[in-house]
Parts: structure tokens; C-alpha cells; sequence
């Protein structure tokens, strides 16, 4: 397929520069697209990625700088301009309406309607003959909250080409992917371009940039870095670029004996929210001293697990006992209480409240205890203490420990919950998908965090969908399909290969 690097760029930004508030996010950054190519957009969490694309979309004007689409300059850029002008942006949270379908959310705005009511049966029509054009399959009389999110992902793209999109931006695309998602979601952006589209992907995951990205711009802390042919560097470069130091890919872990069972599961079965049995007889132990991978391709039971042992789901059936205590459907409180933290898969929904600033989300599960409260009033010096400490320890981005949680990029939110977490000194720590929209620096500190509590003697169980992660990190691995555990495996002495083909339903002779 013909690239047109050699011809005028479709999006050129010259300088762009942006503050909020007196704070510098964005410092003179410039960054151009061509047509038909796919570039990478890099840089740690907080680096200023999202805020460049968001001047482009015209979701807030640049502090300094211009903005040319086509060769038109754009001085007071609106979402409605840049949508004329043939952007299309896809967030790192869905924009969509849960309740209504798929065809309802793309065409809503641009209703073909029969009188006073809508022209469902001509909007089915379109949105079909549009997922077609694009094999983008997909049902446009479902409802948004019965697919799955690489669906919903699905939706947003035909939205934004409806729409009329030329140019795609697409932020952390592949964060709540499952890995089979991933590599629909690589030939997604393959066929975009191949029908002349061209391509922005705000990333940091390195190989997914080496798979798709022609070209890859690089921005650390505000600032342009470089600007690189994708083909001719590794993994590596890419990686030193955006941190700006040697970032190790190998989790240092030593060999450490396990302890006593601290988690004990047994027969549990628990209904998902349809009433359908996602875990059926499922049982395992934890140990002191240990991390216990859960390997799995998502939708097999682990978001019903993770539920049902932290108290925000019922169990039909079975035992849950923490510490020697019996915890089966018992509170939250209860659960904290007897030793158990966790970091939930969805960050926004269950770990953070956005409006909250970082320093009290910092301290959601112990705000009635000492030190930060005695008699029943808040010490607002030991509440700022802690939330300095822990901001400066877990590198959150800002430093402002009064910025309101809903301002924190993806990741920067995920080291809040993972630093209020973690230094609740669990017994035992459930780590849902701990490094979702991380970047590789931070990946790397996230990962020996958790080893650090597993040689206090500390147990973690840790649910991921990154194979390498579990590879990587666990003591053990136990693999779920179907709401039941089919294997135990090695990760010393186990492939990839061999853990994959139990995650697809292969079982122990």
C-alpha cells in the first residue's frame, strides 16, 4: 500500500504549549501526521500525550502554537470543527450511551427520522452496511451494555466514520483488551489505513507500537523528545526515549519458601449478572510468602472471583476463608478488616472517587482510623503527610496532592489505587489487572512493589490477561476456563504454549 510520507502532512501542530492552572503540561511540541500512516504517540503516564490529541480534537485551545488539518489553519478549534473537518477520536473511556444500541449511539446527532420519530429501520440499514465496508461485524440492534468492551470499541470507530473521520486518534486503544481483542483491534487499524485513513495511537506499549505504527513520536514530561522510523529501532530505544533511562524488561525476584495457607476458596460457585453459574465448583489456596498467577482469557469467571472474595458480589455456593476466618458474603469492612486489599479491574468505577483530590482517595478505606482521624475529626496534617509521601514514593503525576482525582491521566489514577493498596500492608492483596495503561517505568516499579510484599511474607493474588505478566510474576499459576480452575503450572518450567492451550480449553491428561 502506497504511504505519502513525502507529501504534505494531513495534521501538522507547530510549538503547541499548554498550562492549567500555572503548571506547564505541554512545552513547545510539534507532531504531524501524513496520510495513511499509522504514528505512535509516546510518552509516560502524565506526559502530556491525551492533552495534545485533546487540542487537536478541539476538546480545549493551546496555551501557544497553531493547528493545521489539510493545510487549513485552525485558530479556535471546537470538537464540532474538528469532526468537519474528518477527525474522529476514539477515548480511553468509551463516550457511549449504555441503555441505547449499537446503531442508536452511532447515528445519535445525525438522525434520519420519519416524522417525529426515528427511522430505526434505515438506521439499521446504514450502520450495517457501514460495519460491512470496514469488516467491522458487529450487531447494530444490540445494546451497548450486553457486548463486550472490544465491541463497544468496535462502536466508537463506526461512530467516528460515520461521522465522516479521515483521521483516527485513538487513546490507550487496546488498555481493556483482552489479547485475542488486541490482535483483532491490530488488523483494524491495518485495514484503516489500507482504505486510506490515516492514524494517531496515543500509547506506551511498546511491541503493539513495533506492530502498528509506522512512525512514533516520543514526549516526556511536556517536552518533544523524538521523533523515530518505528522498523528501525527496538523495544529498547523506544523505552529509554520515554523514561529517560535504562528500564529493565526482567523482574528481579528471588527463590523465597512458601508460608501457610492465608486464602483458602473452596467449591465456590457464583452467578454472573444474567443469573448464569461463571464459577462452578472452583477452589484454591493461597500462600504466605507467595504471588499466585490466575491465567485466562477474559469473560471465564475471574471478574465473578474477584467479586465474590471482596465482598461485592453474593456466592451461591462455597467457602471463602481469610486468615482462618470465614468470609463468604461478608462485608467489605469485614474483608478489610480481617487482612484482605485489593486493586479492582475498573479503576474508575471501583477504585477512585473522581471527585475526590488524590490525598483523600489515598485514604478511602481507613479514613475513620488513626492517624488520620482521632475522635471522630479528621487530621488534616497527618491526611497531607501521608498523601506527599505516597505521591512522591509511587511517582504520581502531578505532585499536587489537591488535584481532583478525574484530572489524573489513566495511569496516574491506577497509582493511586495501587499506592493507597498497597501501603495497607495486606495480608493478602488481590491485584486485578495491577498495570493496565502503565507505562514500561511504571510497569516496572508496579512489578517490584508486589515482589517486595511477597518476600514480607505477604500473599498476592494477581488476575491478569497479560500472559507475560503472569509469566514474569508468579510463584505459581492456576488457569481458569469456564469458572473453573483446569491446571497448575510452573512458571519456571511451563511455555507460553502450553499455558495458552489450557486458557483455550485444553485440559490436564
Amino acid at each position: 500500500m502506497k504511504k505519502y510520507f513525502d507529501t504534505a502532512p494531513v495534521v501538522s501542530m507547530r510549538n503547541i504549549s499548554k498550562s492549567f492552572s500555572g503548571k506547564k503540561v505541554l512545552d513547545k511540541v510539534d507532531f504531524d501526521l501524513h496520510k495513511c500512516e499509522v504514528h505512535a504517540l509516546l510518552g509516560e503516564n502524565g506526559a502530556g500525550k491525551t492533552t495534545l490529541m485533546n487540542i487537536l480534537y478541539g476538546m480545549f485551545p493551546p496555551s501557544e502554537g497553531s493547528v493545521s488539518i489539510n493545510g487549513e489553519i485552525f485558530t479556535a478549534m471546537t470538537p464540532k470543527k474538528a469532526i468537519d473537518a474528518g477527525i474522529g477520536m476514539v477515548h480511553q473511556h468509551f463516550m457511549l450511551i449504555e441503555p441505547l444500541t449499537v446503531a442508536e449511539n452511532i447515528i445519535l446527532g445525525y438522525e434520519n427520522s420519519k416524522g417525529a420519530f426515528l427511522d430505526r429501520k434505515k438506521a439499521y440499514a446504514e450502520v450495517e452496511k457501514l460495519s460491512k465496508e470496514y469488516n467491522l461485524t458487529i450487531n447494530p440492534k444490540a445494546k451497548i451494555e450486553d457486548i463486550s468492551v472490544g465491541m463497544q470499541q468496535r462502536v466508537e470507530i463506526l461512530k467516528a466514520l460515520y461521522h465522516g473521520a479521515d483521521i483516527l486518534i485513538f487513546d490507550e486503544p487496546t488498555a481493556v483488551l483482552t489479547p485475542q481483542e488486541i490482535v483483532e483491534f491490530i488488523e483494524i487499524v491495518k485495514r484503516l489505513t489500507e482504505m486510506e485513513k490515516s492514524v494517531i495511537i496515543i500509547t506506551h506499549k511498546l511491541s503493539e507500537i513495533k506492530a502498528m505504527a509506522d512512525t512514533c513520536t516520543i514526549i516526556r514530561r511536556g517536552k518533544f523528545i523524538d521523533k523515530v522510523d518505528v522498523a528501525s529501532v527496538d523495544e529498547n530505544i523506544l523505552a529509554e526515549k520515554m523514561v529517560g533511562r535504562d528500564v529493565s524488561f526482567t523482574v528481579d525476584k528471588k527463590e523465597m519458601p512458601s508460608g501457610g495457607v492465608v486464602l483458602n476458596i473452596s467449591d465456590l460457585w457464583v452467578k454472573d449478572k444474567r443469573g448464569i453459574d461463571a464459577l462452578r465448583g472452583l477452589s484454591l489456596n493461597l500462600h504466605a510468602g507467595e504471588i499466585l498467577g490466575i491465567a485466562g482469557v477474559d469473560g471465564n469467571g475471574q471478574s465473578e472471583l474477584i467479586d465474590s472474595i471482596t465482598g461485592m458480589t453474593k456466592v451461591s455456593k462455597g467457602k471463602v476463608t481469610l486468615n482462618g476466618v470465614d468470609i463468604t458474603n461478608a462485608s467489605t469492612r469485614k474483608i478489610l478488616d480481617t487482612g484482605m486489599n485489593s486493586i479492582p479491574e475498573d479503576r474508575q468505577k471501583r477504585g477512585l472517587i473522581l471527585e475526590y483530590p488524590i490525598k483523600d482517595n489515598l485514604i478511602l478505606e481507613r479514613v475513620k482510623e488513626e492517624p488520620f482521624s482521632r475522635k471522630g475529626r479528621l487530621d488534616f496534617k497527618k491526611i497531607d503527610e501521608n498523601a506527599k509521601d505516597l505521591v512522591e514514593k509511587f511517582d504520581i503525576r502531578p505532585r499536587d496532592i489537591n488535584e481532583k482525582a478525574e484530572s489524573l491521566s489513566g495511569g496516574n489514577q491506577q497509582k493511586v489505587i495501587i499506592a493507597r493498596e498497597i501501603s495497607n500492608n495486606p495480608d493478602v492483596l488481590i491485584a486485578a489487572q495491577p498495570t493496565r495503561g502503565l507505562d514500561v517505568g511504571a510497569i516496572e516499579f508496579i512489578h517490584q512493589y508486589l515482589v517486595d510484599l511477597r518476600n514480607q511474607n505477604k500473599a498476592v493474588l494477581l488476575i491478569s490477561f497479560e500472559l507475560d505478566e503472569i509469566m514474569d510474576l508468579s510463584d505459581r499459576i492456576l488457569v481458569i476456563y469456564d469458572g473453573q480452575i483446569v491446571g497448575e503450572r510452573d512458571p519456571k518450567t511451563s511455555s507460553e504454549f502450553e499455558i495458552g492451550r489450557l486458557m483455550a480449553g485444553g485440559r490436564d491428561d
